[in-house]
């Protein structure tokens, strides 16, 4: 910012006679005043320095809470396990009051393995994706802010604990053949066919649930969000 500045406006009287002195005295003037009406003043910007780097915009809230909030995450986990088993409870007792109704057996299913693999496969990620959204959901209200990462949370704590847990039923059956010793069906499918289908479930499985946390978590931050702007 440039401020202008009128030249002196002081009459100073020469002495009678010095045309020298006159001539230099009006030179010098002239020279003061072009020099005064030149000068630009820069605003000191000292004060404001840490105020530059700061966006104005940004929430203080969301400086300070920002992040991944491992105890929202873990509460939205517990939610999570508690709705996958409610859901397929739900699923298990109306398949069998269907089964009832309609007089599907077991030789029935038998009969058309892969139908009843694939159903029973659709049903189960399908449940388990509705559980994973409302974890996420619980999770990104717990925490406010951030509710992506809160989802994402849920997901990886399910994926570690589930990753545990078959580590350790591998070790039980490989010292003591606890999952040998069970009782499974036979079902008419190849080998290459359950591993085919099982890589393929398993993958639609981590997928859709990690995009149902998400959302979930997103979805359960945008509850605040609307509170904030009420407010």
């Amino acid at each position: 910012m440039s401020q202008q500045y009128p030249g002196d406006t002081a009459t100073i009287t020469p002495p009678a006679g010095d045309t020298t002195s006159t001539q230099r005295y009006e030179e010098a003037r002239a020279a003061a005043n072009r020099a005064m009406t030149t000068i630009s003043v820069t605003p000191d910007r000292q004060g404001s320095a840490g105020a530059v780097g700061a966006d104005p915009d940004v929430d203080p809230d969301l400086l300070s809470y920002r992040g991944f909030k491992f105890g929202a995450a873990f509460f939205g986990w517990l939610i999570a396990i508690a709705m996958s088993v409610l859901l397929m409870a739900a699923v298990s007792a109306a398949a069998l009051g269907t089964a009832e109704i309609l007089d599907y057996s077991t030789s029935d299913a038998k009969a058309q393995p892969g139908a009843a693999a694939i159903t029973a496969a659709a049903v189960s990620i399908f449940m388990l994706t509705l559980a994973f959204y409302t974890g996420g959901y619980v999770a990104g209200r717990l925490a406010r802010f951030d509710g992506g990462r809160q989802g994402f949370g849920v997901w990886m704590i399910a994926l570690l604990v589930g990753a545990v847990a078959g580590g350790g039923s591998w070790f039980l059956d490989h010292q003591y053949g606890v999952i040998s010793d069970l009782n499974r069906p036979d079902v008419a499918l190849s080998n290459s066919t359950l591993a085919l289908g099982g890589i393929a479930a398993a993958a639609a499985l981590l997928l859709l649930t990690l995009l149902a946390a998400i959302i979930g978590g997103k979805a359960g931050r945008r509850y605040h969000d609307r509170i904030d702007q009420l407010l």
